[in-house]
């Protein structure tokens, strides 16, 4: 059993949790996925099946599009609604009378671009090999060296959750590696008010979106069908290769290309005259080359 499914994560489970369960479903071992979400996330996972796993590398690195609601008033020490208040909080009257006078348009657009982020202490980053959140639930914080990301899309979007005055709900898109909580607490200091919080949904993960997603549920009732494995990697360029270099191929032998289109370096499909995908490989601009770096076939 081999391809990709796509996966709308419930609330108050760990990526782990989902791939155990999916492996239990499929009833099969070879089973991973790309781009953690925290357990109070909902929304889509990308679920490799199979040879799909090896093809993890190439997907990792994709943006992500989110919707999420801030709640203004005071930081949590997680970043979010199932964290520790950090500091007294206003009355909800007094941040939302705040808030009216707020510029939104002006304040997201200092965080559109690239921007530095200071990753959470409630993270699975790691640190001389210690994820992040086990130093946090042992009362310990370190210092963070700040990461550049991309913000490529951020906007205040209408919602009954502003109603409430102190929050609002925002859409995101942005490179992997995008902290949301972050972006959120962030938001609320340019503005003067502490914020966490208190929804987050992860809408898309590169060409992935929740039209294409099934829930858990529906995955113990019925065996869902999985994409094609070369959708994962339809991004990237392709070379067809001759009858007599597929298996050439499969042993790791380059393929030589007289063909200018590709970058060096660049990740190209290798795929046979019948369009399956045999393998991913890298090219080789001074041996005008594509050496495979990951067969399938």
């Amino acid at each position: 059993m081999d391809g990709i499914l796509i996966i709308d994560k419930p609330e108050g489970l760990t990526s782990h949790d989902v791939v155990a369960r999916v492996r239990r479903a499929l009833r099969t071992k070879r089973v991973g996925h790309t781009g953690t979400l925290d357990p109070f996330a909902t929304g889509v996972m990308v679920i490799l099946v199979g040879k799909a796993t090896r093809l993890a590398q190439f997907l990792d690195k994709d943006k992500k599009e989110y919707i999420a609601d801030v709640q203004f008033g005071f930081e949590t020490d997680t970043g979010d609604g199932t964290g520790r208040q950090k500091a007294e909080g206003g009355r909800q009257e007094e941040i939302g009378e705040k808030l009216k006078f707020v510029t939104w348009d002006d304040v997201l657009a200092k965080f559109r671009g690239e921007i530095m982020q200071t990753p959470p202490m409630y993270s699975a980053k790691k640190i001389e090999g210690k994820k992040l959140y086990e130093l946090a639930r042992q009362g310990i914080e370190v210092e963070r060296e700040p990461v550049k990301v991309v913000i490529q899309e951020l906007e205040l979007l209408p919602s009954e959750i502003r109603d409430s005055q102190s929050a609002i709900r925002i859409r995101v898109v942005c490179s992997a590696g995008t902290y949301i909580r972050t972006l959120a607490e962030d938001i609320g200091r340019e503005i003067g008010l502490g914020a966490h919080l208190t929804n987050l949904r992860r809408t898309a993960a590169g060409q992935f979106d929740l039209s294409r997603s099934t829930s858990l549920e529906d995955l113990n009732s019925s065996m869902p069908e999985l994409l094609p494995i070369d959708v994962a990697v339809s991004h990237l360029a392709e070379f067809q290769l001759n009858e007599d270099r597929v298996e050439k191929t499969k042993s790791g032998l380059s393929t030589r290309v007289d063909d200018d289109r590709f970058a060096s370096g660049e990740h190209i499909r290798m795929t046979s005259g019948d369009g399956d995908l045999v393998a991913i490989g890298i090219y080789d601009a001074d041996e005008k080359a594509i050496r495979p770096k990951v067969v399938l076939i």
